[in-house]
């Protein structure tokens, strides 16, 4: 059973659709977290870069999860905002061994958040500071510095370090993001009743 099984049978919600945004550089780990997420039976052996983009599409006994794979190659980063309106939650995948394009996720996160179409949500933002199993990799700490998440005031987010390959980090991540949306669908059922 993967993870978004697992999460869709915590939720227990009546059957929901969530739209999941995965966002992040090139090279960041997006697509590995994405094929860790699957149910086993259905990951992919081999990981190949993301050209444009790849929807993956789970159904669960509660919620069916539509997942965008986004690239995070500059050329295709302008993609991104096509997708904010029906998003219900956002992972944010950085690369916590490249410190030197860590300016250029900061500035694509500031982009994102400051979007007319993700401003006025209270959208959970999930960051997972991946590739911490490399030898200079810095802390989810120090990456939440280098981000400035402390800023982010106006909506939920968590950063969890995480190894992609191996999966490590990606559950607590997932505990995180089912309560956001838990929550929020919670919030949503009150405001119409």
């Amino acid at each position: 059973m993967g993870l978004l099984d697992k999460l869709s049978g915590w939720l227990g919600l009546k059957k929901k659709e969530v739209n999941v945004l995965c966002l992040g550089l090139d090279n960041s780990g997006k697509t590995t977290i994405i094929n860790q997420l699957k149910p086993a039976n259905t990951q992919a052996q081999e990981i190949v870069p993301t050209i444009g983009f790849n929807i993956e599409k789970f159904k669960s006994s509660s919620l069916s999860f539509t997942v965008f794979d986004m690239s995070g190659q500059s050329r295709y980063r302008n993609l991104w905002e096509h997708y904010y309106k029906e998003s219900h939650a956002i992972i944010f995948v950085i690369d916590s061994g490249d410190k030197l394009r860590m300016v250029v996720a900061k500035e694509e996160l500031d982009i994102l958040l400051n979007h007319e179409d993700i401003r006025s949500k209270k959208i959970p933002v999930l960051f997972f500071a991946n590739k911490t199993d490399l030898r200079d990799a810095m802390s989810s700490v120090k990456v939440s510095q280098m981000l400035s998440l402390e800023n982010i005031q106006d909506k939920p987010w968590h950063i969890c370090a995480s190894n992609a390959i191996k999966g490590e980090g990606l559950q607590e991540g997932l505990d995180w993001l089912q309560e956001q949306i838990a929550q929020s669908h919670q919030n949503n059922e009150q405001m119409n009743d």
